[in-house]
């Protein structure tokens, strides 16, 4: 497995976003070398938990143990109904956890996945 790591980010600013873009765009215009980065945001943890639900986390899990299969295996795997483990791969392909390779078969492209949940200040009373 590769080196990539997936950042979710929860309650981060876009203005910190827009800020990483400046700056790496800055690198590559002065000839520097810069890290790949991949990341999905969410404005806040409901979001975030609608999309990485535990069954979800559970079916990274099991790509990242087993490498790519199809999602066949995958849902033999898990011990899950094959279109609910599809409707999975689906939505977190959507969100860039989950690729297909050239055979079809799904699997986990990250070494690493880190979840940034940022809780907003409270309000003074």
């Amino acid at each position: 497995m590769n080196e990539r790591i997936l950042n979710v980010r929860v309650g981060k600013r876009v203005e910190d976003s827009l800020e990483r873009a400046a700056a790496v765009m800055g690198a590559l215009e002065r000839g520097e070398d810069t890290s790949p980065y991949f990341a999905v945001g969410f404005e806040s943890t409901g979001q975030m938990l609608a999309v990485f639900t535990p069954k979800r986390w559970e079916l990274l899990a099991s790509l990242r143990q087993g490498g790519s299969m199809t999602i066949a295996e995958l849902a033999r795997r898990l011990g899950r109904n094959y279109k609910n483990v599809h409707g999975d791969v689906v939505k977190l392909t959507e969100w860039l956890a989950v690729e297909k390779d050239v055979q079809g078969r799904v699997f986990a492209p990250y070494s690493e996945i880190i979840v940034d949940v940022r809780l907003p200040q409270a309000v003074a009373a």
